[in-house]
């Protein structure tokens, strides 16, 4: 893969509390900055990040839109080999509110264009830990005009062609080659990040985290009526008794015959088929 065709490859990191607390009563989700980071899908992601610009000489980067505390995720990527960072700083909103991931990927991409380049790969993990849609990568390549490859197990680089492997239902896979330029998002399975040298470490501490201004805007919500949730009643046809014990009794159904339920045990296999075929014809299945 020539330095032309995949100069700048973009791994983004989402910043969020992996150990929440719900209040049971109000239902306000509470997060703590200090065990807040990236998820484990995102770390693999920007592995693969790394291992990529490694095999095509590129450059990587990671990105973020999250607050000032995330900086830290973005200096343990420094330590691990990444070539730039960049955090998008947009102000706080709340969560409560519907987000389809629209808005966060028209402003990743807005800010990776301005301020790195035009991006060839883009790396995201599957899905956020904090809301799950995993909508984001999709939204993120409609805005940068780019194929996508969801749901990856496998990212690898190989005589100048992007191979990836895709879990399929029931056990199957998808071995794909993906054209470039591309989003594509990635499993929590297969690698693990690499771990970060000591001087690299003590350098990322003192690096500085270039930061840009970002807009998240809520998506509005229209909501035509309020009420609580009720299931349908179930119909019952009327009892044909004026009486109203009567009426409650057939209603209730406490006075009709039922058959006790049986309990068959034999080491015959065939005595327990034909047991099983009697049961199926009386009831009329078969």
């Amino acid at each position: 893969m020539a330095e032309s065709l995949m100069p700048l490859i973009v791994a983004l990191l989402r910043w969020t509390d992996a150990r929440a607390r719900i209040d049971p009563l109000s239902g306000e989700v509470e997060t703590d900055p200090r065990g807040a980071g990236p998820s484990e899908a995102d770390r693999c992601a920007l592995e693969h990040a790394l291992r990529i610009a490694e095999a095509a000489g590129g450059r990587c980067a990671a990105v973020t839109l999250a607050p000032e505390p995330a900086e830290e995720m973005l200096r343990d990527a420094l330590a691990c080999g990444a070539d730039a960072v960049l955090r998008v700083d947009v102000p706080s909103w709340d969560s409560r509110v519907p987000d389809s991931g629209a808005t966060t990927a028209r402003a990743l991409a807005h800010a990776i264009r301005t301020e790195l380049g035009e991006p060839s790969l883009v790396l995201t993990g599957d899905h956020s830990a904090d809301r799950g849609t995993g909508s984001t990568p999709a939204f993120l390549a409609a805005e940068l005009g780019c194929a996508q490859a969801l749901g990856l197990v496998e990212l690898s680089y190989a005589d100048g062609e992007l191979l990836a492997l895709r879990r399929l239902d029931r056990g199957r896979r998808e071995r794909l080659a993906v054209p470039l330029p591309a989003v594509c998002s990635v499993e929590p399975a297969g690698v693990r990040l690499r771990r970060a040298a000591l001087p690299s470490t003590l350098a990322a501490r003192r690096a500085e985290i270039p930061v840009v201004a970002g807009a998240v805007a809520a998506e509005p919500v229209t909501a035509h009526a309020a009420r609580p949730f009720r299931p349908r009643a179930k119909e019952l046809p009327p009892p044909p008794e004026a009486d109203p014990r009567l009426r409650l009794l057939r209603l209730t159904g406490a006075h009709e015959h039922r058959e006790p339920p049986r309990v068959v045990v034999t080491d015959d296999p065939a005595e327990a088929a034909d047991e099983l075929l009697e049961y199926l014809r009386g009831k009329g299945y078969l």
